[in-house]
C-alpha cells in the first residue's frame, strides 16, 4: 500500500523547524538543545557576588553609613585617646590603625554569616536555601565569602581614611596584606558559622552575637609574645603577623614556614569546627521542625 505523499509531506514539515540560516532542523533536537543545563558552583558564586553588588548599588546610603560610623568611632578613639595619653598614643598609632583595620574585617566576616542567617530566619526565606541542589551550608558559605569581598573593599576605604586622618604611613603590600588578613578572618568566619547555626536553632540570640564582636578586640590585642599559647586563638596570631607586615614591612615570603603553617592551621581548624557546628545545629532544627519557625 502506497503512502499518501501529501500526508508524508505534512508529517515531515511538522517535525522540522527552520533555522536562522534557512536550513531545517528537527523539533526533537531543538527541544533537546533548549533543555536547561544544571547549575554549577561557578554559577552559584557568580549569582551570590552579583547579589552583593546589587545590594551595594541599590542601597549605597547604608554602605556609606557603615564607613562613616566606623570612621567616627576611630576618630573618637584617636582624638580622645590623644587627649588622655598625649604622646604615648601617637607613638603606637600604627599598631592601633592595623588593629582597627583587622577589627572591621573581622566584624564583617562574622556578621556575614550570623546576622545574615538571622535575617533570613526573621524574613521566613530560610527554606529557599534548603531546597537548592547545592545544599544549605555551601550557599551560606559562598554568601559569607561574597560579603567578605565587599568588606575588604569598604575596609580598604576606611584604612585609607585613617592614614589620611592621622598622617601615618604603613607598608602596604597588597598581596601580603590580603593573604594574611584573609586567613586571619577565616577563623572568624568559622565562628560566624557556629553562631549562625545556633541562631537557626534558638532564633533570637542577637544580643549574645553582638557581644562576641567586642571580644574580637581582646583577640586582636592578645599578647602572643608573652603568652605563646594565645596564638591558637582566632585572630591572635594573624594580628601579630599583620602588624609585622604593615608596620615593619615584612613580606609574606619572609615569614617562617612554621608561622605561616600555624596561620593556615588555625584558620582551617576554626572554619571546619564552625562548619561542623552549623551542620549539626541545622540538622537538629530540621528534626525538631523549627527550621522555618520564628
Amino acid at each position: 500500500m502506497t503512502d499518501d505523499p501529501e500526508s508524508t509531506t505534512t508529517s515531515t514539515t511538522a517535525n522540522a523547524v527552520p533555522s536562522a540560516s534557512g536550513a531545517t532542523v528537527s523539533s526533537a533536537s531543538t527541544s533537546h538543545d533548549s533543555e536547561p543545563k544544571p547549575a554549577t558552583y561557578y554559577h552559584l558564586a557568580k549569582a551570590v557576588l552579583y547579589r552583593e553588588f546589587l545590594i551595594f548599588v541599590r542601597y549605597p546610603a547604608n554602605a556609606i553609613g557603615g564607613i562613616v560610623v566606623a570612621l567616627f568611632f576611630f576618630g573618637v578613639l584617636f582624638y580622645g585617646g590623644r587627649l588622655l595619653t598625649g604622646r604615648a598614643l601617637t607613638d603606637s598609632i600604627e599598631g592601633i590603625i592595623v588593629g582597627y583595620f583587622l577589627w572591621t574585617l573581622s566584624v564583617g566576616a562574622y556578621s556575614s554569616v550570623s546576622n545574615d542567617l538571622g535575617s533570613e530566619v526573621q524574613w521566613g526565606t530560610l527554606e529557599r536555601h534548603i531546597t537548592t541542589p547545592f545544599g544549605f551550608a555551601p550557599v551560606a558559605l559562598l554568601k559569607g565569602v561574597a560579603k567578605i569581598v565587599r568588606t575588604f573593599l569598604t575596609s580598604a576605604v576606611i584604612l585609607a581614611a585613617m592614614l589620611l586622618l592621622t598622617g601615618t604611613q604603613l607598608s602596604l603590600s597588597p598581596f601580603t596584606v590580603v593573604v594574611i588578613a584573609g586567613l586571619s578572618i577565616t577563623s572568624v568566619l568559622g565562628l560566624g558559622f557556629a553562631a549562625g547555626g545556633i541562631t537557626v536553632l534558638y532564633k533570637r540570640i542577637g544580643n549574645w552575637l553582638n557581644l562576641l564582636q567586642f571580644g574580637f578586640v581582646v583577640l586582636i590585642s592578645a599578647p602572643v609574645f608573652d603568652a605563646p599559647w594565645t596564638r591558637v586563638l582566632p585572630l591572635a596570631h594573624g594580628s601579630a603577623l599583620l602588624q609585622r607586615a604593615m608596620v615593619d614591612g615584612i613580606r609574606l615570603w619572609e615569614f617562617g614556614l612554621l608561622e605561616l603553617g600555624l596561620l593556615v592551621g588555625v584558620a582551617g581548624g576554626y572554619l571546619a569546627g564552625g562548619y561542623l557546628v552549623f551542620q549539626l545545629a541545622t540538622r537538629r532544627a530540621r528534626r525538631l521542625g523549627v527550621l522555618g519557625d520564628y
